[in-house]
């Protein structure tokens, strides 16, 4: 309508006419084709074709069988978010850190119990990770994207886990912007304003952190670089205060605590076996949270996978 060109990039071109109820671009709306080789149509980022992203659960089979999330921050948080799910949860797993709630929610027979949604479009299954984030190991539907939005804005999602780059004092995130580094916002608004309960997972610095656990106690042997908890955020994305008058459900996990944010501020929930409340907290926020009587963090969630 203004003069525009279209061109599309496509994997083959039948000599037969498509499905008309397969079919997603008209093609009174193209003006040119454009046939791509081998290697420049990929199925995701990561992979040129994975079957299991296009088709329904085997007869056979009863369980997605992947390798276990190795342990690190990533399985710890991963595993205590995975706490928060509850049976019957429509939910959303945001990239980055969240998307290992997947591979937990496996290993513990638990797909079955709740629907994984990946804002692309796949509803039910397992998200996939990595370059193939986007994409979901026997989804039971994929619908477009603009129609899986709709279904966020409208109110579907029971739970959602986003990640975090920056939280502060007033419990806003920020996931936009930091330093030189713009990375945008993407759908994280959207899926942060509508689902019922929120959880923002990430580790607790960033930049270089190592850490292990030994007989189930943490340990920090080597600090992150940058800190994530300011006393104000760079950019706001997630406006805590706003959410909490609608009486959500709002916790940030990290590998060494977990934060909620309350009427009385973000407030420390949850600690680490083997974490010092000073040395490996306190001493690396900008800000003291709220304090009363933490608990510690579920032993369950430094655990290893069965088989390591």
């Amino acid at each position: 309508n203004s003069g525009g060109i279209v061109i599309a990039q496509v994997g083959r071109i039948l000599n037969e006419p498509a499905a008309p109820q397969r079919v997603r671009v008209p093609g009174i709306l193209v003006d040119h084709l454009v046939l791509s080789g081998e290697g420049e149509h990929d199925q995701t980022f990561g992979e040129s074709f994975n079957s299991d992203y296009c088709e329904p659960t085997p007869p056979k089979q009863t369980a997605i069988r992947l390798s276990p999330l190795p342990p690190g921050p990533r399985r710890i948080i991963a595993a205590r978010a995975c706490d928060e799910m509850q049976p019957g949860d429509v939910v959303n797993l945001g990239i980055g850190m969240p998307e290992g709630i997947a591979r937990i929610a496996a290993e513990r027979g638990l797909l079955a119990e709740v629907t994984l949604t990946v804002e692309s479009g796949p509803i039910g299954g397992m998200p996939a990770g990595g370059l193939s984030f986007g994409a979901s190991h026997f989804p039971e539907a994929i619908i477009d994207q603009p129609a899986q939005f709709d279904f966020y804005d409208g109110g579907g999602l029971d739970f959602a886990a986003l990640g975090a780059a920056q939280i502060d004092a007033q419990g806003n995130v920020n996931v936009s912007k930091f330093g030189d580094r713009f990375a945008g916002v993407g759908g994280f608004v959207n899926i942060s304003q509508s689902a019922k309960r929120l959880v923002f997972c990430g580790t607790f610095t960033s930049g270089k952190l190592e850490c292990q656990v030994v007989d189930g106690r943490l340990t920090i042997l080597q600090e992150g670089t940058a800190r994530k908890f300011l006393q104000e955020v760079e950019q706001c994305c997630f406006n805590a205060a706003e959410s909490l008058k609608r009486d959500r459900h709002i916790l940030y996990i990290t590998e060494r605590a977990v934060f909620e944010f309350t009427s009385a501020g973000l407030e420390l929930k949850e600690i680490a076996p083997g974490i010092d409340l000073e040395r490996d907290l306190l001493a690396h926020m900008d800000f003291r949270p709220v304090i009363r009587e933490p608990n510690p963090m579920p032993s369950h969630v430094f655990a290893s996978p069965i088989g390591d």
